[in-house]
């Protein structure tokens, strides 16, 4: 059940639910991307599927505050999305990892992610550390030198990462993490992710079915900006069962739900 939150309760908290949509609408440009979604997600890892043009990547960008919601009632950490007096507070608390993130080509991976710690306004004598941290925990260590120009795809979208867990965040949002990482550095960052949701709110937007079975405490399945499916990853590959197309259990259970949503539609 939802907890009834106070108009006057401003301020994040920890018992709050990290994520509370009701009705939320979200425009890519003219398009309405996400149309009258309801979605709570507390504590752990959840992960975000949906075919191209779903809604996945503009919901991330509405929960990580870089657009407004153009309807509905969103809450983040406990605080109101759309109330702007809040959301420096709120952001301080988030990781964030976009799709497409931009950055110098001439930092090196310390300068970066040392760079987004300040953005998020860390204590100037906690950041040095904090940046080894995050650099340590995505395998970096041996790259925390080097420029961001020298790096390959999969070592730059680590340092990413990286910068997206250097605040150690109440709330992490990670928009297609693993594009460009081999299998070995898969498995390490599922690793790494179950551990980050062990206290936290962690939500992975991917259209890789098996890291989210593999990785995720439940599962978020959207097509054309409607909530299909919410679940267990073992209740998506039971769905499977009832037909679907895909070669894993994972696979012909998500492709199924989408058939029976917009057969339904």
């Amino acid at each position: 059940m939802v907890r009834a939150v106070s108009a006057n309760e401003v301020a994040p908290t920890r018992h709050a639910w990290p994520i509370e949509a009701v009705g939320l609408s979200v425009k890519a440009g003219r398009h309405l991307a996400v149309n009258g979604l309801d979605l709570t997600l507390g504590t752990g890892v959840h992960g975000l599927l949906g075919p191209n043009g779903a809604g996945k990547s503009t919901l991330m960008r509405a929960l990580s505050t870089v657009v407004k919601p153009h309807g509905g009632v969103l809450r983040l950490l406990g605080a109101d999305a759309a109330a702007g007096r809040e959301l420096r507070r709120v952001r301080s608390r988030l990781g964030y990892l976009p799709q497409q993130f931009g950055f110098y080509p001439r930092f090196t991976v310390r300068d970066y992610v040392e760079y987004l710690a300040w953005l998020r306004e860390m204590p100037s004598s906690a950041v040095p550390a904090a940046a080894q941290r995050a650099i340590d925990r995505v395998r970096l260590t041996d790259r925390a030198d080097t420029k961001l120009k020298s790096l390959s795809g999969g070592m730059l979208r680590r340092a990413g990462i990286a910068q997206a867990i250097v605040n150690e965040p109440d709330l992490l949002l990670l928009d297609e993490p693993t594009v460009g990482l081999d299998p070995e550095q898969r498995v390490e960052f599922r690793e790494l992710i179950r551990e980050l949701g062990t206290d936290n709110c962690v939500l992975v937007s991917t259209h890789l079915v098996e890291d989210v079975v593999a990785a995720c405490s439940d599962v978020i399945v959207m097509d054309r900006g409607a909530l299909v499916f919410q679940g267990l990853p073992a209740d998506l590959v039971r769905s499977g069962e009832a037909g679907g197309i895909g070669d894993s259990p994972a696979e012909r259970g998500y492709s199924f739900l989408l058939k029976q949503h917009r057969d339904a539609a």
